[in-house]
């Protein structure tokens, strides 16, 4: 998984995965999803991110395994 944020667009960009995309959805008018042939969420853009998210708190903890 990566997270990139683009300072210059204000855009955040999820990678979960490198499957090919096969179709994008818009969540909202700032939101695209995308997925592959089976359902996945491939990535996710948010465009305005600092207005829909705290981008400059981000963190990111692997919880342990019990």
């Amino acid at each position: 998984m990566q997270a990139k944020y683009f300072p210059d667009t204000d855009t955040l960009l999820l990678i979960f995965s490198s499957s090919e995309i096969v179709e994008s959805y818009d969540l909202n008018e700032n939101t695209l999803v995308e997925i592959d042939a089976v359902g996945n969420i491939v990535s996710m853009t948010v465009e305005h991110a600092k207005q829909q998210t705290n981008v400059n708190e981000f963190s990111f903890q692997l919880a342990p395994v019990h």
